[in-house]
């Protein structure tokens, strides 16, 4: 016999192959850290050729404790994907130049946020702007001669900032009604405006000022004009009345000649101009009183001005995203509705509403291209990739966490509908765990979404994930108050939480008992921000559950009244709480605490303005006060969303560790 000498790369290669066939043949069940190193797909923008999509890919590093999000870009018929940005720092907010040759983006690796371009051939980024403060956004002008830019004020010790001023902390000065907002901190009178830029200037033009802030800027076709949001009300902070605003991009005294475009007394907002520059198609919330809880409306208006117009006032389910199609005789958006976020689509006349792209999804966002569309969409056991839709064909483009997903076990996870305690038709989901065996029940775990005006749809949900791989049924229940379902199902919350939204996540327990999944003496329940919030009540409200997690959650709500940033908010809903104190008392689950015997882990951020950490030290002061098994755990720094990978990791390590001792 004869030794046959192959290469090391051969060997490796092969080694490599055996070690992917064994893992996809024998995937292993999840950890955390599968779900922490699962990549975050974002942002797809089409090039002008529609022969590339640039996208981001978020990555978490748990040894660093940090995320970086890097750009990348894709060929639209698809191939092999090319990273445009390298490692080392963040980007976001691809662009391209309309001549097809650059592609700019946001960062701050040289310090504030700036615009950088790069060439889409290759070669090292190149710093574009320079502006002291920062740069929010960037949108090339259609010709590609200019960039529309987002600024902040700024303050004067940016201007004047030395190093010796770093440490030196400076006091809030506070006038405004609405005078806090989590992660910006206390708000002051810097307001974001609009600049166009012309690169290879020394400064950018200011063309939008005021005591108002702007956003969602967008170039008409020709370029002469820019449609933007603002409100511009005597007190913006007083009410919800953004309107939709055109200024003259050649605009030299500061944007004081504005058009209003519409005049609806709720908010207008998601400007999107059609081909010709005629109309401006927008989103339109027309029931004031209903506050959040209304259906979003798709609206057309003239851009000079003028009625607007309804075009979807009898589709009862909430729309984003409008954009016109490239001949201008239909515009697309994204349509929310019963478990699903799908692209849809309608004439300018209101006429032929088709669902364009529907099915078990959930679509974040859309680009046209090429005669079709590029989607950011996830399905169930399938986080957020790029896939196109061209001549009704559904093609995955990225497969950014294939390889990681095909090493590890998934659930199922599957639609289920049951009539609530006053017969109303409720939907929701389970996830079973895995190699789950129909003879058998199961602990289970109610986990309620936020909101409480959203919904879980066909996607990636991460703790459910990690809850069926460690042996639980886990129950994504959509109740009264969830959007997907029109506004008088969503609208029944309106000053009534913890009543109609109680009674569709206990039907739902006891639809998953009589199914034969759950083991009614192993239940639990949790979520986060509204989900702690329902799980409050449902504590308080019942004793069949042996272990909750409140996260996020709030609990005597008049005590949040000038603490969150919700003043308008809760004074639309329940009124002034010196002048309606009942109606604010009523529904606020700190007042039954005494009803809770469920172990209960209360868990928050310590900076979170949004549902500040007093909630939860006051429940667990209460429940410590009465002798119930609870604690508290508060991560530092952290706002609503716990966003550090090394906090991340140690909330789901807390989630199994109380349920397991707990439920299981």
């Amino acid at each position: 016999m004869y030794a046959i000498k192959l290469p090391l790369s051969f060997l490796l290669a092969s080694l490599f192959l055996v070690t992917q066939v064994n893992a996809q043949e024998n995937p292993r069940t999840i950890q955390i850290e599968d779900l922490l190193n699962i990549k975050r797909v974002g942002s797809p923008v089409a090039s002008p050729d529609g022969q590339w999509i640039a996208y981001t890919v978020s990555e978490t590093d748990l040894n660093k404790d940090k995320s970086e999000t890097r750009i990348w870009m894709i060929p639209s018929k698809g191939g092999d994907a090319i990273p445009m940005t390298g490692k080392g720092y963040s980007a976001s907010q691809p662009q391209w130049s309309p001549d097809n040759k650059y592609l700019s983006f946001i960062s701050s690796k040289g310090g504030t946020s700036q615009v950088w371009t790069l060439n889409r051939l290759g070669g090292e980024a190149i710093q574009l702007t320079d502006i002291i403060q920062g740069v929010n956004s960037h949108l090339w002008s259609p010709d590609g001669s200019r960039l529309l830019l987002s600024i902040t004020d700024a303050k004067p010790e940016e201007l004047t900032k030395t190093k010796e001023d770093d440490d030196k902390p400076k006091p809030y000065v506070i006038d405004r009604l609405q005078f806090k907002r989590d992660y910006a901190g206390y708000l002051d009178r810097y307001r974001t405006h609009l600049y166009v830029y012309t690169p290879g200037d020394s400064a950018a033009v200011q063309i939008t000022s005021g005591d108002f802030d702007d956003s969602s800027p967008v170039w008409s076709p020709d370029g002469k004009q820019i449609a933007f949001v603002s409100n511009r009300t005597d007190e913006p902070d007083g009410n919800t009345n953004s309107d939709i605003w055109i200024v003259s991009a050649d605009n030299t005294n500061k944007g004081k000649n504005l058009i209003q475009v519409t005049t609806n007394q709720g908010p207008d907002r998601s400007p999107a101009w059609s081909p010709d520059g005629k109309h401006i198609a927008h989103i339109s919330t027309v029931d004031l009183g209903a506050i959040w809880y209304a259906t979003n409306h798709l609206a057309i208006v003239p851009s000079g001005g003028g009625n607007a117009t309804l075009l979807t006032e009898n589709i009862d389910r909430n729309m984003s995203s409008p954009t016109f199609y490239e001949n201008g005789n239909s515009i697309y958006f994204l349509l929310e509705e019963s478990g699903t976020t799908i692209l849809a689509s309608i004439s300018p006349n209101g006429r032929n509403f088709e669902r364009a792209v529907p099915g078990e999804h959930s679509i974040s966002s859309f680009e046209i291209i090429n005669s079709g569309f590029a989607l950011l969409m996830e399905k169930v056991n399938q986080p957020r990739e790029i896939f196109t839709f061209q001549q009704n064909n559904l093609t995955k483009l990225t497969s950014v966490n294939d390889e990681h997903l095909s090493q590890l076990k998934k659930p199922d996870m599957e639609k289920i509908t049951f009539n609530s305690a006053d017969g109303t038709e409720i939907e929701g989901f389970v996830v079973k765990p895995l190699d789950f065996d129909p003879s058998k029940t199961y602990p289970t775990i109610l986990w309620a979404h936020g909101g409480p005006v959203s919904q879980y749809e066909y996607s990636f949900h991460s703790p459910s994930q990690l809850f069926a791989a460690n042996g639980y049924v886990t129950l994504l229940i959509n109740p009264r108050g969830s959007s997907g379902y029109g506004q008088a199902f969503s609208e029944i919350l309106f000053a009534d939480w913890g009543n109609k939204d109680f009674e569709d996540v206990m039907a739902g327990v006891d639809y998953s008992i009589e199914q034969g999944w759950s083991d009614p003496e192993r239940l639990g329940v949790g979520g986060w921000s509204y989900g702690g919030i329902l799980t409050n009540y449902v504590i308080t409200k019942s004793d069949r559950f042996k272990g909750a997690i409140s996260g996020a959650s709030e609990a005597l709500y008049r005590s949040n009244y000038g603490h969150d940033h919700y003043q308008l908010t809760w004074e639309l809903e329940l009124g002034l709480p010196w002048e309606n104190a009942e109606a604010w008392e009523r529904i606020s689950p700190f007042n039954d605490v005494a009803e809770i015997t469920t172990p209960t882990l209360w868990i928050g951020g310590a900076d979170d303005w949004n549902v500040p950490i007093i909630n939860s030290e006051q429940m667990y002061q209460a429940m410590k006060r009465l002798g119930r098994t609870t604690q508290l755990v508060v991560y530092p720094g952290e706002h609503h969303g716990i966003r550090r990978p090394s906090f991340q990791k140690d909330r789901y390590e807390r989630y199994l560790d109380w349920f397991d001792t707990y439920v299981k």
